[in-house]
Order: structure tokens, then sequence, then C-alpha cells
């Protein structure tokens, strides 16, 4: 077999590939975007689509109750606010043990990645007896300091090989005109990692905005977000599948768009880290 005949077949194989993943993928989603457009007793009935179906009485229903669009506010809140203070930690963070030599400092590395590993369910109980004393339970900035706990971890990990990859250079030439380490960090390294920046927010945002542990058992009524409004919607007698999935929907495209609008930078930034690291 030729070279360029054998480049071709595993170009093929890959594409084919790709795409049978990616049909996996999508396949939950259109389910979902479909069914919102459908009522409650057709979707229940088990009939089979069609296009005399569709209808946006889930959708008015969803966008009608207060409740879940609340929660829905809450949701955007928490996640710009968790998503900001968790890059801006981390980053710090990450610029402290990737620029600085100290005894311990390995160490200090694996148990940030080693608390990212803990599952949610053993720590969830901890926060809430200490949200629940200090008077943080059931408030926005409780649920968003909960949200960063899981976040700082898993953006310090990814920030490090972004801090290490920039050359000495740079920090011996902005000292040497009398900059201060703030200033160093501030105006030097920060838009040297930009990339690396804005992949850490965006997975963080993702993060926050899915999350539903923490959500259930730190939060009430004043606090809940989206995923826990959305869960409620199943109980009692009836099974609203129609309203779920139109909420499902409407909470996938925040988060859509956010990601496409971040496309450019989220693969110059990925491929950045892939090359650094």
């Amino acid at each position: 077999m030729k070279l360029a005949t054998k480049r071709k077949t595993i170009t093929m194989a890959v594409a084919f590939f790709a795409i049978a993943v990616l049909l996996v993928e999508l396949y939950p989603i259109v389910i979902t975007l479909l069914n919102g457009f459908r009522t409650d007793l057709v979707i229940l009935s088990g009939q089979k689509f069609s296009l005399k179906q569709l209808t946006t009485t889930s959708y008015a229903l969803v966008f009608k109750n207060r409740l879940l669009m609340k929660a829905m506010g809450n949701s955007i809140i928490v996640g710009i606010f968790s998503t900001a203070l968790s890059v801006g930690v981390g980053a710090m963070a990450a610029y402290g043990i990737s620029r600085f030599r100290f005894r311990g400092r390995n160490a200090l590395a694996y148990s940030f990645l080693v608390f990212r590993m803990l599952p949610q369910m053993s720590l969830v109980v901890a926060l809430y007896l200490m949200f629940r004393s200090i008077g943080l339970r059931d408030t926005i900035f409780g649920i968003t300091l909960a949200h960063s706990s899981f976040n700082v971890p898993y953006v310090i990990w990814m920030l490090i090989p972004f801090f290490t990859a920039v050359d000495k250079s740079y920090e011996e030439a902005a000292m040497v005109d009398g900059c201060s380490r703030w200033k160093l960090f501030h105006m030097v390294f920060l838009p040297l990692v930009a990339p690396g920046l804005v992949v850490a927010a965006v997975f963080s945002f993702i993060n926050s905005w899915n999350e539903f542990l923490y959500a259930l058992i730190l939060t009430g009524v004043n606090a809940r977000t989206a995923p826990v409004a959305i869960s409620s919607l199943i109980g009692g007698d009836t099974l609203t599948w129609g309203q779920m999935c139109a909420a499902s929907t409407v909470m996938l495209m925040p988060v859509f768009v956010f990601t496409l609008a971040m496309q450019k930078f989220l693969i110059r930034g990925i491929a950045a880290g892939g090359v650094k690291g």
C-alpha cells in the first residue's frame, strides 16, 4: 500500500470514528431539544415523533415559572462569581508554585490534586454544618464559595504548565526595570498566559453551571440553582417531561453561547497547554 493511500485510509478511519462519537454525544441533546417542543401527554404516550406534535407550550410554562427563572439567574450569578474567584485565586497559586522554589512545593501542588479527587459526598456534610453555623447556607455567597472549592484545584493544575513555560528573561527584565512582584504577575505573566486563563475560566464556569450535589444540600429556596430547580419538576403525581426538556434546553443555551464565543481562545489555549506541558 502506497504511503498516500495509507494516510488517506487512516484519515478516513479517524474521521469516521470522530463522526460516530459526535453522533453518540449529540443524540441525547437532540432528543431533549425535540421533546421540549412536545407536550407531556404525547411524550408519555410513546407516540412516534412527527412535525404535527411540535408546540411551544412547555417553553411557555417554563418561562412563566418564576422559581425556575430565579434559579436560572442564580446559576448565572454563581457561575460568573465562582469562575472569577477560582481563576483569580488559582492563577496566583499556580504562579507561586511554578515560579518559586520552596520546601514542600511538590507536596503542596499534589495536595490540591488529591483534594480535587475527593468525592463531593465526603465533603458536603462538613460544608453544610460549617455554612449553617456561620449563616452561609442558602446564600449566593455560600454556594459560590462551595463551587470555588472544587474549581480552584482544577484551575491551579491547568495553569501551572502555562506559568512554568514563561521564559525567565521576561521576569528578569521586568525586575530590572523596577517591577514589583504584583506588577510582574499582573502586567507580564497574566497577558502571557491569557489563553490558559480563558480555558480555565470556561471549564470552571461549566463545572459550576452543571454542579448538582452542593446546590441540592447547601441551598434551599433563595439560592437554588437551575439543576436543582429542574430536578424538582419530577415529583408528585405528574411527570412534566416536556417542561424538563424545555428547561434543560434553556439551561444549555448560556454554556453553548459562552463556549462558542470563546472557541478561538479555547483551541489556542488547549493547543498551547498541550505543547507547553
